[in-house]
């Protein structure tokens, strides 16, 4: 028995161990510039929309669905935040809520299409996708917007606590508010049978549609969050600043589930991954290794995430 609690406790934390290796290991290559509180305050606050976007995909992978829209929700909504903004003086009281009612709008499209016409979401929400880059590419005339309130930026990457700009804490915060709702509500209970087996939940008397429709609508408003964050990060929009994110967001999505709650995905296990693989990305690059890394990086994760986020869901169902 107690062979099995270590070994259950070594499954839990082994990417957080990994993650400990990695860093000492950088840190002994390259102490004056990875073991530096600089190099830690960028890497957390820097990727804090990464998180976002993972926090975001998180929950309809957790109903069995898959949304491949949501870097475009992104995109598009930071474009949209930095045209009202920039160009067309709106206040940001106005600007903020009119995003994320966007992301709302693009999530409750994606399910309705998914439920309704019974079409897969992995088909839906690309081709959901692609229409929404069409759109940016035309709000935006294919330009950089720039010229963004500074009071947008201010709340966003220009004040810090500990050195680390403030748009980690709100990922953090995310984080635990997904975590809550996962493990003390109804609808996160729900949205836990619903990915289990969605005719096992009918039977049980959960509103499986309801619950999916629910996800996708949450889903899209995270990445309409992110998309504003990424705006009052770089204090721009381009027609292409979040299509870049989606595969590290599902490689740390199904390396997440590896880890804390094996064999689920869970926000504390996607926010560990995040930062695992910004981690090994960051100290590659201080190692000199050139930016092709990154897609090998990313790319390996997630196929092996995936492998081995399989193998574990297989022996928790053998094990029932």
């Amino acid at each position: 028995m107690q062979k099995s609690d270590l070994a259950y406790q070594l499954e839990r934390f082994g990417l957080v161990i990994v993650w400990v290796a990695f860093i000492a290991l950088f840190g002994a290559l390259r102490p004056d510039t990875f073991l530096t509180w600089s190099n830690f305050s960028t890497i957390f606050g820097s990727e804090a929309v990464l998180v976002i976007v993972t926090l975001g995909l998180m929950i309809p992978l957790t109903a069995g669905d898959f949304d491949l829209s949501i870097a475009q929700t992104l995109t598009l909504v930071s474009m949209a935040t930095a045209i009202l903004d920039a160009r067309m003086d709106l206040p940001l009281a106005l600007v903020l809520p009119l995003g994320l009612a966007i992301g709302a709008f693009i999530g409750l499209i994606n399910g309705a299409i998914t439920l309704y016409f019974r079409v897969h979401s992995l088909i839906v929400t690309l081709g959901v996708g692609t229409f929404l880059h069409g759109i940016t590419l035309w709000i935006g005339n294919s330009q950089t917007i720039s010229g963004v309130s500074p009071v947008l930026m201010e709340w966003v990457i220009i004040q810090r606590v500990m050195g680390i700009p403030v748009a980690f804490y709100y990922a953090i915060a995310l984080a635990f508010l997904i975590w809550y709702m996962l493990s003390y509500t109804a609808f996160g209970q729900h949205l836990l049978f619903t990915g289990r087996g969605r005719e096992v939940g009918r039977l049980t008397g959960v509103a499986v549609g309801k619950v999916r429709l629910t996800a996708f609508v949450l889903s899209g408003v995270l990445g309409a969050f992110a998309g504003i964050l990424y705006t009052g990060t770089t204090g721009s929009a381009n027609p292409s600043s979040g299509t870049f994110l989606l595969l590290p967001a599902f490689a740390a999505a199904f390396l997440g589930a590896t880890c804390i709650r094996p064999g689920r995905f869970n926000p504390w296990g996607s926010v560990i991954a995040v930062y695992f693989l910004v981690t090994g990305i960051n100290g590659l690059s201080v190692l000199g290794f050139r930016t092709f890394v990154q897609d090998l990086f990313y790319g390996g994760a997630l196929v092996l995430a995936v492998m081995v986020s399989q193998l574990v869901s297989g022996r928790k169902e053998r094990g029932l």
